[in-house]
């Protein structure tokens, strides 16, 4: 094994957290924000959607930050469970779907929260640096 790769693990780990839940808060503050036009939209009731849009800004912050990071990320995978189920079974819309909607998108970010909560989101989370101190955790990042 080359030794950088510990390191580009890390890095790679670490920008699939950040852009996974850039993608989560700014959808869930969409939801959050306006939950009775998103509410008519996802044809769900109102409480459901201001309940997801929560679930996606406080688990997208977390899974970006490394905070509760195995929480954050089993939150984000029922989330993905949820539209999953609705794209297939209610609005059948397949896998790729028509324009693109299908649900193949949330498969993936499933996946990824998988990976993030199989990870615990690497070794650079705050998570991690509450329980072995900061300089454990920025040591690691040392080549």
């Amino acid at each position: 094994m080359l030794p950088f790769m510990p390191f580009l693990e890390q890095i790679a780990l670490l920008a699939l957290r950040a852009l996974t839940g850039l993608v989560f808060v700014w959808s869930g503050f969409g939801h959050s924000r306006d939950p009775e036009e998103s509410a008519k939209d996802l044809g769900l009731p109102k409480p459901i959607v201001l309940l997801v849009g929560i679930v996606e800004l406080l688990a997208g912050l977390g899974v970006a930050g490394g905070l509760l990071t195995r929480f954050s990320a089993i939150g984000l995978m029922v989330v993905m469970l949820g539209a999953m189920h609705r794209k297939a079974f209610v609005w059948h819309t397949g896998f790729w779907g028509k324009n693109a909607s299908g649900w193949h998108y949330d498969l993936i970010f499933f996946l990824i929260a998988l990976l993030i909560f199989a990870t615990n989101g690497g070794e650079w989370t705050i998570d991690r640096m509450m329980l072995f101190g900061a300089k454990t955790v920025i040591g690691s990042a040392v080549l």
